[in-house]
């Protein structure tokens, strides 16, 4: 083992000083803690890393990420050595922090710390549901554990205390994290800026929690994982290390990011009795693996695959339910399930969102989700009661006042292939940009629903009345923000957001009523704007999304009467326009109708690549009744058909 773990270091070691850029101190300490983990306890399969039933380890230490290519490389991942010498460099598969799709056994991006635990506690709540959904006793289809390695600076993020927080409320027994405590971040020691104690923090929020005195001690490290994995409580281990073990400057922050150097590794490596060519192993270190990790992987894929062919005959029904999970695909008639709402329904696409959660979550069984103690105003809710540990086939999440935890909470879930979603007022996305970002840089489907989505939130003022947010997320790459204007359109980007393998959804909704003045077919929709109204003789257009497209209806109407006949376009998604060919673009914006005026309830600077003009709010909003608000902002009929005309 010692051989094995003194190559995990310095195959890091040598990545990170031929790169001339990384972190070597958690290599060089936390080394033992990962070698213990995937040695004796982790059941993956390297030949297939994306089996369904594997252990998931999340390194959420995403500065560490030459611990985690080293230990992949050496279990047999198909991480090639020439990737590891390409450790940093432009299109390896080893960049600086981890990311997911990059390199096999990478479970998430990883890297703004805390996020890792977010996803990991996800990544539980979604074994716990589809293990109490899916396994018997005799059949445990999915049966696995949810392991973390995070840092002090981990700790210190909210979101990981969140999370941390409502994984213990919740019971995830199979969750397990690993704590590389070494008393040292980038600025000093830890004292210098926490001085709480962290055995009665995790015990408190209903963790066991085990201390490891010596991380260099394989043994004790492993009999503690064993011990977690037999506890009924999701599980802490503070595993005490040393930063930079075995250097010069050993315990200090001064390995914590900056290379220690080639001569510095020599004599590491001399001292150790280790090769002093950088990047070899010994074939034996490889064959310890095989004799472990590997065999462990084969017997524990090859007794799935036996269990999954046994539970097709046993239970048909209900292995046709969990492949549609694993292979990430729905079976729904969304028009039947779905039907168009009649023209002057006049309805908050805050309540449409409320009607077609429930109704499409009892034909998709992985649907999860919840609000962030706001479901009585944002109507978004799981069906089949609150998932707890003792109701654990329960969908309704109720994350609690934990809008950043919610967040990477549902990455987690996606990344173990639910459609997961959550609700909230769109001014607390600020909160959960982070998690929203890092969800379109794994493209992976999150949900995220939001309401109150704009100044007519009203008397809460402007503390809760998004403004910038649209624009905030339309610049975000790799991610559609869908701002519906009414139940039709609600219908439509919520089957969007779920027909969708590879991009995250945002979907923006009303908390004010607004009268459906239009339909729109689903193809005319996923195009991302479509023409609602075209009278003869157009000389411009309108072009709105959510409640304003009302407004946009009524002043073409008036305009019309006053011999100005318009245009009326909806652009629910601006990113899904910008993907049409030029030609469809052209087609629903005519370039011969110049005179063009986006209307929208926020800031106003991304419409003018459509618009001549554009009618936005660009300063904080204001709190008084909804209708005083629209007056005082210029969002009435009125108002709309002087701008169009000035």
């Amino acid at each position: 083992m010692e051989k094995t773990i003194k190559a995990i270091r310095f195959l890091g070691m040598d990545m990170i000083n031929q790169a001339d850029s990384g972190h070597p101190g958690i290599v060089l300490g936390a080394a033992p803690v990962v070698c213990s983990l995937f040695q004796y306890h982790m059941n993956a399969y390297a030949k297939d890393p994306s089996w369904f039933n594997r252990d998931r380890f999340f390194l959420s230490a995403g500065h560490g990420s030459a611990l985690l290519y080293a230990t992949l490389h050496l279990a047999g991942y198909d991480i090639p050595m020439d990737e590891l010498k390409k450790f940093r460099q432009l299109g390896s598969m080893t960049p600086g922090h981890p990311e997911f799709r990059h390199a096999p056994g990478v479970e998430a991006t990883t890297g703004p710390l805390g996020q890792g635990i977010g996803m990991a506690v996800g990544s539980a709540i979604a074994e716990t549901y589809l293990r109490n959904t899916f396994s018997t006793k005799d059949l445990p289809v999915v049966d696995h554990y949810t392991y973390v390695l995070c840092g002090d600076g981990d700790l210190q993020e909210g979101v990981a205390m969140e999370s941390l927080s409502l994984a213990g409320h919740l019971g995830l027994k199979k969750l397990i994290v690993l704590f590389d405590s070494n008393d040292i971040q980038l600025d000093g020691p830890t004292k210098n800026s926490i001085s709480e104690d962290i055995k009665m923090k995790m015990e408190s929020v209903g963790f066991e929690y085990i201390l490891v005195k010596d991380a260099n001690d394989v043994l004790d490290v492993s009999i503690a994982i064993e011990k977690a994995k037999q506890s009924e409580k999701p599980a802490f281990l503070e595993i005490k290390s040393v930063i930079g073990f075995g250097s010069l400057k050993q315990g200090t922050s001064a390995t914590h990011g900056s290379p220690l150097g080639f001569e510095e590794t020599l004599r590491m490596k001399k001292e150790l009795g280790y090769s002093t060519v950088p990047f070899e192993v010994d074939q034996e270190v490889y064959d310890k693996f095989q004799s472990r990790f590997g065999a462990r992987g084969d017997r524990q894929y090859n007794a799935w695959n036996f269990y999954m062919d046994t539970y097709q005959k046993t239970y048909p029904d209900k292995y046709k339910q969990l492949m549609s999970i694993i292979n990430e695909t729905i079976d729904v008639d969304f028009d039947a399930l779905l039907p168009e709402v009649p023209l002057g329904t006049k309805e908050a696409t805050r309540s449409s969102i409320g009607k077609y959660l429930p109704k499409l979550s009892e034909q998709i069984l992985s649907m999860i989700g919840g609000s962030a103690d706001l479901t009585a105003s944002t109507k978004v809710k799981g069906i089949n009661g609150n998932f707890s540990e003792q109701t654990p086939l329960g969908r309704n999440i109720n994350f609690g006042v934990r809008e950043h935890a919610m967040a990477a909470i549902i990455n987690g879930m996606t990344l173990h292939h639910l459609k997961a979603f959550s609700g909230g007022f769109f001014i607390f996305s600020d909160y959960m940009k982070p998690s929203i970002r890092l969800a379109a840089l794994m493209q992976i489907p999150s949900i995220f629903i939001f309401t109150h989505d704009s100044v007519c939130v009203g008397e809460d003022g402007p503390t809760h009345e998004p403004v910038e947010q649209l624009s905030m997320f339309r610049t975000l790459p790799g991610i559609n923000t869908f701002r519906p204007a009414n139940g039709n359109e609600v219908r439509h980007a919520i089957r969007y957001a779920l027909e969708s393998n590879r991009t995250p959804s945002i979907i923006a909704l009303t908390r004010q009523n607004t009268v459906v003045l239009n339909s729109c077919s689903y193809d005319e929709f996923k195009q991302g704007a479509y023409v609602v109204k075209s009278p003869k003789k157009e000389e411009g257009i309108l072009i709105a999304t959510g409640s304003e497209l009302e407004l946009a209806i009524s002043a073409s109407e008036e305009l019309e009467k006053l011999g100005h006949p318009v245009r009326v376009v909806s652009m629910p998604c601006m990113e899904l326009f910008l993907t049409l060919p030029k030609e469809k673009q052209e087609e629903i914006l005519p370039s011969r109708l110049q005179n063009r005026l986006a209307i929208e309830m926020g800031s106003s600077g991304l419409w003018y690549r459509f618009a001549s003009k554009a009618k936005g709010i660009d300063t904080f909003g204001a709190s008084a009744k909804e209708q005083d608000i629209l007056e005082y902002f210029g969002f009435t009929m009125k108002d709309i058909v002087k701008e169009y005309l000035g």
